[in-house]
Protein backbone atom coordinates (compact mmCIF):
# COMPACT_ATOMS: atom_id res chain seq x y z
CA UNK A 1 0.00 0.00 0.00
CA UNK A 2 3.37 2.37 0.71
CA UNK A 3 4.49 1.48 -2.34
CA UNK A 4 1.08 2.71 -4.35
CA UNK A 5 1.05 5.51 -2.82
CA UNK A 6 4.60 6.70 -3.39
CA UNK A 7 4.30 6.12 -6.92
CA UNK A 8 0.82 8.25 -7.07
CA UNK A 9 2.27 11.24 -5.67
CA UNK A 10 5.31 10.77 -8.27
CA UNK A 11 3.18 10.52 -11.09
CA UNK A 12 1.46 13.76 -10.19
CA UNK A 13 4.48 15.27 -9.85
CA UNK A 14 5.72 14.43 -13.32
CA UNK A 15 2.15 15.09 -14.74
CA UNK A 16 2.62 18.43 -13.17
CA UNK A 17 6.06 19.25 -14.07
CA UNK A 18 5.18 18.66 -17.88
CA UNK A 19 2.10 21.03 -17.47
CA UNK A 20 4.74 23.74 -16.55
CA UNK A 21 7.05 22.68 -19.22
CA UNK A 22 3.96 23.05 -22.03
CA UNK A 23 3.09 26.80 -21.01
CA UNK A 24 6.54 28.54 -22.29
CA UNK A 25 7.18 29.64 -18.88
CA UNK A 26 11.22 30.16 -18.18
CA UNK A 27 12.43 29.96 -21.37
CA UNK A 28 12.47 33.53 -22.41
CA UNK A 29 11.37 32.79 -25.63
CA UNK A 30 8.57 34.34 -27.62
CA UNK A 31 5.35 33.29 -28.49
CA UNK A 32 5.69 31.09 -32.35
CA UNK A 33 9.68 31.24 -31.94
CA UNK A 34 10.15 27.67 -33.03
CA UNK A 35 13.71 25.77 -32.01
CA UNK A 36 14.82 22.08 -32.84
CA UNK A 37 16.49 22.07 -29.87
CA UNK A 38 13.43 22.97 -27.72
CA UNK A 39 11.27 20.04 -29.81
CA UNK A 40 13.54 17.33 -29.10
CA UNK A 41 14.00 18.81 -25.47
CA UNK A 42 10.74 18.11 -25.53
CA UNK A 43 9.85 15.32 -27.92
CA UNK A 44 12.70 13.68 -25.10
CA UNK A 45 10.81 15.16 -22.20
CA UNK A 46 7.66 13.35 -23.20
CA UNK A 47 9.21 9.86 -24.12
CA UNK A 48 10.65 10.09 -20.71
CA UNK A 49 6.94 11.07 -19.04
CA UNK A 50 5.50 8.49 -21.28
CA UNK A 51 7.69 5.74 -19.98
CA UNK A 52 7.17 6.80 -16.93
CA UNK A 53 4.21 6.58 -16.68
CA UNK A 54 4.31 3.19 -17.83
CA UNK A 55 6.51 2.10 -15.16
CA UNK A 56 4.11 3.79 -12.99
CA UNK A 57 1.46 1.91 -14.44
CA UNK A 58 2.75 -0.98 -13.82
CA UNK A 59 3.50 -0.65 -10.39
CA UNK A 60 0.38 0.11 -9.96
CA UNK A 61 -0.98 -2.96 -11.40
CA UNK A 62 1.11 -5.35 -9.19
CA UNK A 63 0.16 -2.87 -6.64
CA UNK A 64 -3.61 -3.43 -7.25
CA UNK A 65 -2.70 -7.28 -7.57
CA UNK A 66 -0.74 -7.39 -4.67
CA UNK A 67 -4.06 -5.46 -2.64
CA UNK A 68 -6.31 -8.02 -4.21
CA UNK A 69 -4.25 -11.28 -3.24
CA UNK A 70 -4.14 -9.93 0.55
CA UNK A 71 -7.94 -9.26 0.21
CA UNK A 72 -8.59 -12.44 -1.18
CA UNK A 73 -6.41 -14.10 1.69
CA UNK A 74 -8.53 -11.99 3.79
CA UNK A 75 -11.38 -12.88 2.53
CA UNK A 76 -10.47 -16.62 2.52
CA UNK A 77 -9.46 -16.05 6.27
CA UNK A 78 -12.82 -14.07 6.81
CA UNK A 79 -14.47 -16.81 5.39
CA UNK A 80 -12.27 -19.57 7.47
CA UNK A 81 -13.24 -17.91 10.54
CA UNK A 82 -16.50 -17.86 9.87
CA UNK A 83 -16.53 -21.29 9.21
CA UNK A 84 -14.47 -21.63 12.61
CA UNK A 85 -17.18 -19.44 14.61
CA UNK A 86 -20.24 -21.70 13.17
CA UNK A 87 -18.14 -24.84 14.22
CA UNK A 88 -17.94 -23.53 17.71
CA UNK A 89 -21.03 -21.98 17.83
CA UNK A 90 -22.77 -25.36 17.44
CA UNK A 91 -19.86 -27.02 19.72
CA UNK A 92 -20.96 -24.31 22.13
CA UNK A 93 -24.69 -25.52 21.70
CA UNK A 94 -24.10 -28.73 21.83
CA UNK A 95 -22.22 -28.38 25.29
CA UNK A 96 -24.88 -25.93 26.26
CA UNK A 97 -27.31 -29.44 25.58
CA UNK A 98 -24.82 -31.29 27.25
CA UNK A 99 -24.58 -28.93 30.14
CA UNK A 100 -28.57 -29.08 30.66
CA UNK A 101 -28.66 -32.79 30.51
CA UNK A 102 -25.56 -32.85 32.70
CA UNK A 103 -27.85 -30.91 35.32
CA UNK A 104 -31.17 -32.35 34.78
CA UNK A 105 -28.65 -35.54 35.81
CA UNK A 106 -27.39 -33.79 38.65
CA UNK A 107 -30.84 -32.57 40.04
CA UNK A 108 -31.71 -35.94 39.86
CA UNK A 109 -29.22 -37.36 41.77
CA UNK A 110 -29.19 -34.56 44.60
CA UNK A 111 -32.60 -35.65 45.09
CA UNK A 112 -32.15 -38.88 45.05
CA UNK A 113 -29.32 -38.38 47.58
CA UNK A 114 -31.50 -36.25 49.46
CA UNK A 115 -34.40 -38.69 49.84
CA UNK A 116 -31.41 -41.74 50.60
CA UNK A 117 -30.15 -39.30 53.34
CA UNK A 118 -33.92 -38.33 54.65
CA UNK A 119 -34.50 -42.53 54.41
CA UNK A 120 -31.09 -43.17 55.99
CA UNK A 121 -31.55 -40.83 58.73
CA UNK A 122 -35.29 -42.05 59.22
CA UNK A 123 -33.14 -45.95 59.86
CA UNK A 124 -30.82 -44.26 62.01
CA UNK A 125 -34.16 -42.69 63.79
CA UNK A 126 -35.62 -46.18 63.98
CA UNK A 127 -32.48 -47.67 64.76
CA UNK A 128 -31.73 -45.53 67.66
CA UNK A 129 -34.94 -46.04 68.75
CA UNK A 130 -34.29 -49.59 68.85
CA UNK A 131 -31.79 -49.63 70.18
CA UNK A 132 -33.45 -48.00 72.94
CA UNK A 133 -35.77 -50.77 73.30
CA UNK A 134 -33.35 -53.42 73.01
CA UNK A 135 -31.04 -51.80 75.86
CA UNK A 136 -34.79 -51.41 77.88
CA UNK A 137 -35.43 -55.15 77.14
CA UNK A 138 -31.97 -56.26 77.61
CA UNK A 139 -32.16 -54.26 81.16
CA UNK A 140 -35.85 -56.26 81.94
CA UNK A 141 -34.35 -59.63 81.25
CA UNK A 142 -31.28 -58.58 83.10
CA UNK A 143 -33.54 -57.75 86.41
CA UNK A 144 -35.68 -60.68 85.74
CA UNK A 145 -32.33 -62.65 85.81
CA UNK A 146 -31.34 -61.45 89.05
CA UNK A 147 -35.22 -62.23 90.45
CA UNK A 148 -34.99 -65.38 89.23
CA UNK A 149 -31.40 -65.65 90.72
CA UNK A 150 -32.79 -64.81 93.56
CA UNK A 151 -35.80 -66.90 93.44
CA UNK A 152 -35.67 -70.06 94.48
CA UNK A 153 -36.52 -72.83 92.14
CA UNK A 154 -38.04 -75.58 93.68
CA UNK A 155 -40.29 -78.37 91.29
CA UNK A 156 -40.42 -81.88 91.66
CA UNK A 157 -42.23 -85.23 90.27
CA UNK A 158 -42.16 -88.76 91.61
CA UNK A 159 -43.83 -92.28 90.82
CA UNK A 160 -44.99 -94.41 94.07
CA UNK A 161 -43.57 -97.60 93.08
CA UNK A 162 -42.63 -100.51 91.12
CA UNK A 163 -43.97 -103.28 93.34
CA UNK A 164 -47.78 -103.25 91.86
CA UNK A 165 -50.87 -102.96 94.63
CA UNK A 166 -50.32 -101.38 97.91
CA UNK A 167 -52.78 -101.52 100.39
CA UNK A 168 -55.73 -101.72 102.22
CA UNK A 169 -54.47 -101.00 105.18
CA UNK A 170 -55.94 -100.90 108.37
CA UNK A 171 -54.93 -97.44 108.88
CA UNK A 172 -54.46 -94.30 106.72
CA UNK A 173 -50.84 -94.13 105.32
CA UNK A 174 -48.80 -91.67 103.97
CA UNK A 175 -47.72 -92.73 100.77
CA UNK A 176 -44.06 -92.32 99.87
CA UNK A 177 -43.37 -92.05 96.18
CA UNK A 178 -40.08 -93.38 95.66
CA UNK A 179 -39.18 -93.19 92.13
CA UNK A 180 -37.65 -89.86 91.72
CA UNK A 181 -37.63 -87.71 88.87
CA UNK A 182 -36.87 -84.35 89.73
CA UNK A 183 -36.49 -82.84 93.03
CA UNK A 184 -34.70 -79.15 92.12
CA UNK A 185 -34.73 -77.74 95.21
CA UNK A 186 -34.71 -80.75 97.53
CA UNK A 187 -38.03 -80.00 98.82
CA UNK A 188 -39.67 -83.48 98.23
CA UNK A 189 -38.52 -86.28 100.92
CA UNK A 190 -39.13 -89.53 99.19
CA UNK A 191 -38.36 -90.91 102.35
CA UNK A 192 -41.39 -89.62 103.89
CA UNK A 193 -43.38 -88.81 101.08
CA UNK A 194 -43.81 -85.22 102.10
CA UNK A 195 -43.05 -81.43 100.47
CA UNK A 196 -42.16 -79.02 102.61
CA UNK A 197 -42.64 -75.01 101.19
CA UNK A 198 -39.16 -73.84 101.46
CA UNK A 199 -40.14 -70.13 100.89
CA UNK A 200 -43.56 -68.21 101.17
CA UNK A 201 -45.53 -68.59 98.04
CA UNK A 202 -47.98 -70.02 95.49
CA UNK A 203 -47.77 -73.91 94.62
CA UNK A 204 -48.92 -75.94 91.83
CA UNK A 205 -49.84 -79.42 93.04
CA UNK A 206 -50.89 -82.26 90.60
CA UNK A 207 -51.74 -86.03 91.97
CA UNK A 208 -53.78 -89.14 91.00
CA UNK A 209 -54.35 -92.63 91.26
CA UNK A 210 -54.88 -96.21 89.66
CA UNK A 211 -56.11 -99.44 90.79
CA UNK A 212 -57.00 -102.36 88.88
CA UNK A 213 -58.70 -105.14 90.98
CA UNK A 214 -62.20 -105.74 90.56
CA UNK A 215 -65.06 -104.68 92.55
CA UNK A 216 -63.26 -102.38 94.92
CA UNK A 217 -63.31 -99.17 95.95
CA UNK A 218 -59.99 -96.95 95.21
CA UNK A 219 -59.32 -93.40 96.87
CA UNK A 220 -56.65 -91.19 97.66
CA UNK A 221 -56.64 -87.53 99.66
CA UNK A 222 -53.96 -84.28 99.31
CA UNK A 223 -53.00 -83.09 102.64
CA UNK A 224 -51.72 -79.27 103.09
CA UNK A 225 -50.72 -79.79 106.50
CA UNK A 226 -53.44 -81.72 108.54
CA UNK A 227 -56.19 -80.26 106.63
CA UNK A 228 -57.41 -82.59 103.64
CA UNK A 229 -57.99 -80.31 100.61
CA UNK A 230 -58.65 -82.94 97.75
CA UNK A 231 -59.92 -86.51 97.46
CA UNK A 232 -59.93 -88.85 94.95
CA UNK A 233 -62.87 -91.83 94.97
CA UNK A 234 -63.95 -94.37 92.64
CA UNK A 235 -65.05 -97.85 92.02
CA UNK A 236 -63.39 -100.67 89.98
CA UNK A 237 -66.61 -102.77 88.51
CA UNK A 238 -66.04 -105.64 86.31
CA UNK A 239 -64.62 -103.89 83.49
CA UNK A 240 -61.18 -104.19 84.88
CA UNK A 241 -59.26 -100.47 86.28
CA UNK A 242 -59.92 -96.89 87.31
CA UNK A 243 -58.23 -93.94 86.67
CA UNK A 244 -58.08 -90.23 87.92
CA UNK A 245 -56.41 -87.54 88.36
CA UNK A 246 -56.47 -83.38 89.92
CA UNK A 247 -54.63 -80.71 90.03
CA UNK A 248 -54.48 -77.76 93.15
CA UNK A 249 -52.58 -74.26 93.69
CA UNK A 250 -51.74 -73.79 97.36
CA UNK A 251 -50.40 -70.60 99.05
CA UNK A 252 -48.21 -72.27 101.55
CA UNK A 253 -46.10 -70.55 104.29
CA UNK A 254 -42.33 -71.24 104.74
CA UNK A 255 -42.14 -74.83 106.71
CA UNK A 256 -45.80 -76.20 105.11
CA UNK A 257 -46.18 -79.27 104.60
CA UNK A 258 -47.79 -81.51 101.32
CA UNK A 259 -48.97 -84.84 101.22
CA UNK A 260 -50.49 -87.56 99.77
CA UNK A 261 -52.79 -90.41 102.00
CA UNK A 262 -54.54 -93.79 101.17
CA UNK A 263 -57.51 -93.77 103.43
CA UNK A 264 -57.75 -97.25 105.24
CA UNK A 265 -59.19 -99.95 103.58
CA UNK A 266 -58.65 -98.93 100.09
CA UNK A 267 -55.82 -99.83 97.68
CA UNK A 268 -53.57 -98.57 94.45
CA UNK A 269 -51.75 -100.04 92.17
CA UNK A 270 -48.63 -98.77 90.49
CA UNK A 271 -45.61 -100.67 88.29
CA UNK A 272 -42.98 -99.54 85.92
CA UNK A 273 -45.42 -97.93 83.53
CA UNK A 274 -45.67 -94.90 86.31
CA UNK A 275 -49.20 -95.24 86.52
CA UNK A 276 -49.60 -92.60 89.54
CA UNK A 277 -47.72 -89.71 90.14
CA UNK A 278 -46.78 -86.67 92.43
CA UNK A 279 -45.80 -83.43 90.99
CA UNK A 280 -45.50 -79.55 92.04
CA UNK A 281 -43.72 -77.02 91.67
CA UNK A 282 -43.54 -72.63 92.98
CA UNK A 283 -45.26 -70.29 90.80
CA UNK A 284 -44.11 -67.32 92.94
CA UNK A 285 -42.87 -66.14 95.75
CA UNK A 286 -45.50 -63.85 98.08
Amino acid sequence: MRRAAVFLALLLCLLWTGARGSDGGGTGKKEGDFDIQEVKAAHDQSSSQTQMSTDVWAELQRANADLLARVTASENKSTALENRMSSSEKQVEELQRENADLLARVTARENKSTDLLDRATANEKRSTALEGRMNSSEKEVEELQRENADRPQVAFSAGLTDSGSVGPFSTAMTLKFSKVFTNIGQAYNPTTGIFTAPVKGAYYFRFNMWESRKLTYSSVVLYHNNQRKMRLLDFIDRSGFVSESNSMVLQLEKGDVVYIVLPSSYGVRDDSHNRIIFSGFLLFPV
